[in-house]
């Protein structure tokens, strides 16, 4: 492998952090107070985006107008250091990696940043993919992890890469890549591997599974 893609959130931290409750939070705000959408359609408005387009962002663009980068910035301002703290595990099993590590993630470069810096592994990362990769496309659609595998060079049989969503990683697998899904509990078949975290990821390809 010549380059190893680690989504972001819930990926490289484990789910139970939940960190999201606050881009969550901040989301619903920016819908009802910034695209004034009223409060009693918020809810059944973001369940159609997901279904349609796969984020919530993208519906926003296509139906209210908005500025994406203006979404972006609200939605993770949030302290990430509330719910995050160096995982010392984890730069272990990252360090022992022979290939270049990238994040692929659907939210902003600046949200990983704070994300990386929270858990002290920003340096252990070559890059950052986000949604700018393909016009604001969230993954699973397949055009930003064609941007990805442009911009790397390579081609997706020398990428692995690794997932907390089994949706987006099949998307991953079609396209070539190997395939790490992180989820704990019952094995969910069509991977390469599944593992209960980023550390044994890292561990299981450094060991070149």
């Amino acid at each position: 492998m010549q380059a190893i893609l680690f989504d972001l959130d819930n990926t490289l931290y484990p789910a139970q952090c939940d960190l999201f409750s606050l881009i969550d939070v901040r989301i619903n705000h920016f819908m009802r107070e910034i695209v004034a959408i009223p409060p009693d359609q918020v809810d059944g408005l973001r369940r159609r985006y997901w279904r349609d387009y796969g984020a919530t962002l993208q519906g926003l663009i296509r139906h209210h107008g908005i500025d994406p980068e203006d979404y972006l910035h609200y939605v993770h301002d949030v302290d990430v250091t509330s719910r995050l703290t160096a995982d010392a595990a984890l730069r272990k099993s990252l360090t022992a990696l022979y290939a270049p590590c990238f994040v692929f993630t659907n939210g902003s470069r600046q949200h990983a940043e704070r994300v990386l810096q929270a858990l002290g592994i920003a340096d252990r990362f070559n890059d950052i993919f986000d949604i700018r990769i393909a016009d604001y496309q969230p993954k699973p659609n397949p055009e930003p992890y064609r941007g990805v595998l442009q911009s790397l060079g390579l081609p997706a049989e020398r990428c692995v890469m690794v997932e907390d969503s089994a949706e987006n990683l099949k998307q991953a697998g079609e396209l070539g890549m190997r395939t790490v899904l992180v989820a704990s509990g019952e094995t969910v078949p069509g991977f390469d591997l599944q593992v209960d975290s980023a550390a044994a990821a890292a561990d299981a390809i450094a060991g070149g599974f």
